[in-house]
């Protein structure tokens, strides 16, 4: 290749990059309009049209997640949303495609499209170049997918032994009992706290699969997400495409059964478990609060000084700084629809574990106690916020974002508002909040690491 002739292509594809996301972030800074509707067929559209970059991305979500697995099938909603992608049936004229043949399609099309299940929900997203007809055909193709899911039962065989051979290996590390321990003591009978296991994914089977996705995977139940190039007619009929060869079901869209909430702790549990390791894997913390709660912004900056704000905050300071007994230490809370829970998480060696346990549960307690210093909340509005415009300086972002409004029923306008609903969270609203939600008398603490 003559590299004198390519420099200069290289430098314009540089610079239409760098002006792309200019663009991009500058549409962000001025949090982009979305609009919201509702479809014939019973499923929500939210959309935010920016032009910054000629792509579309789409996030469809629904309630089924694996906090509606059966315990005796813990995983059903993971391996469900991964067979997804494994093939698809065929449809009158329209052949049947193996996972091969999708991929190749794709590829084609210079497409992306995913699916996938967490806790709450299941999700698909679809990523195109906003070209009208690359458009449509990977609207189609999208469609394809999720409304003819093949569920090969030999694919599903193979995926089984995969998995379990990553499930055997996972478990040789304290980290998978750790995790496996503090969900289990957290949050008790409530399906947060189901495992995969070999033994679950024994009773699921391709039948099982079909089941649950024709009873959960429906127009009705879909929240629609899509962010880019488009109009809003665009948006109406890429939305509708996407679920027109799901069954709609007669009479209605039946309510789900309810899943019970994440009962608070009784007492203390303290579980130290032996494992011949290095490091010994420490979790402290307990149930949380659910998204909707309206503490949402003193938790966000409180836990920020508290150990979400890496080496500016209280326990990187107390367990790194002053005493070395861990390289990284953190506090979290993991909102969902129901009380993800609050922990604090770090690694040390064996013999110090109990050190670095009691000095975390001094800092939570003293911060539950006290709350912030004015400076800390100063800093830590000043990080959050002057970071806020880098949280949608892409389309992937901005559709997280749109998709985080969807899923929770936040205002239409919570971006525009963010800024100054963090600004009005005072000293007072973090230790009012964190008294009500953390009990530092009643964590779980779970230590895997060390002789017996």
């Amino acid at each position: 290749m003559n590299t004198t002739n390519f420099m200069p292509l290289l430098t314009n594809a540089r610079a239409l990059l760098c002006v792309g996301l200019t663009l991009v972030a500058t549409a962000a800074h001025a949090a982009v309009p979305i609009e919201h509707w509702t479809l014939p067929n019973g499923a929500k559209v939210y959309m935010a049209a920016t032009d910054a970059l000629p792509i579309v991305d789409v996030q469809i979500d629904f309630d089924a997640g694996s906090r509606r697995d059966p315990p005796a099938q813990a995983g059903l909603a993971g391996v469900t949303a991964g067979m997804v992608e494994k093939g698809i049936r065929a449809s009158g004229a329209e052949p049947a495609m193996d996972q091969n043949a999708l991929g190749e399609a794709w590829a084609d099309l210079g497409a992306n499209f995913d699916a996938s299940a967490g806790s709450d929900r299941m999700s698909f997203s679809l990523r195109t170049l906003a070209k009208p007809d690359l458009l449509d055909k990977a609207v189609r193709l999208a469609a394809r997918e999720i409304g003819e899911p093949a569920f090969p039962e030999d694919v599903w065989q193979r995926e089984r032994e995969r998995l379990n051979a990553s499930i055997r290996e996972s478990n040789t590390k304290p980290a998978t009992l750790a995790a496996r321990t503090f969900g289990q003591d957290v949050y008790g009978s409530h399906p947060y706290g189901l495992d995969t296991t070999e033994a679950t994914l024994a009773r699921i089977d391709t039948a099982a699969m079909r089941q649950r996705y024709e009873q959960m995977i429906q127009p009705c139940r879909a929240k629609l997400s899509i962010v880019g190039a488009v109009t809003r007619a665009q948006a109406d009929a890429i939305a509708t495409t996407l679920l027109s060869r799901l069954p709609v079901p007669t009479g209605g869209c039946p309510a789900l059964p309810p899943v019970g909430d994440v009962a608070p702790l009784a007492a203390a549990k303290d579980e130290r478990l032996p494992f011949e390791s290095a490091q010994a894997h420490v979790w402290i913390g307990q149930p949380g609060y659910p998204r909707s709660d309206a503490d949402h912004f003193a938790l966000t900056l409180g836990n920020y000084i508290l150990g979400g704000g890496g080496f500016v905050s209280r326990l990187t300071d107390e367990v790194r700084e002053k005493r070395g007994l861990a390289y990284s230490v953190y506090s979290t809370f993991s909102p969902g629809l129901h009380a993800g829970a609050f922990r604090i998480g770090f690694q040390t060696r064996p013999d110090q574990a109990a050190e670095a346990v009691k000095v975390s549960r001094d800092v939570v307690a003293k911060f539950v106690a006290e709350g912030p210093t004015a400076a800390e909340l100063k800093a830590a509005k000043d990080n959050l916020i002057g970071g806020f415009p880098l949280l949608l300086d892409s389309n992937r972002k901005l559709l997280g974002n749109v998709a985080n409004i969807a899923w929770n029923d936040l205002p239409l306008d919570y971006l525009d508002t963010w800024t100054a609903r963090m600004n009005a969270v005072t000293v007072a609203d973090i230790k009012a909040a964190f008294a009500r939600k953390l009990q530092p008398d009643r964590m779980v603490t779970v230590v895997v690491g060390g002789k017996p």
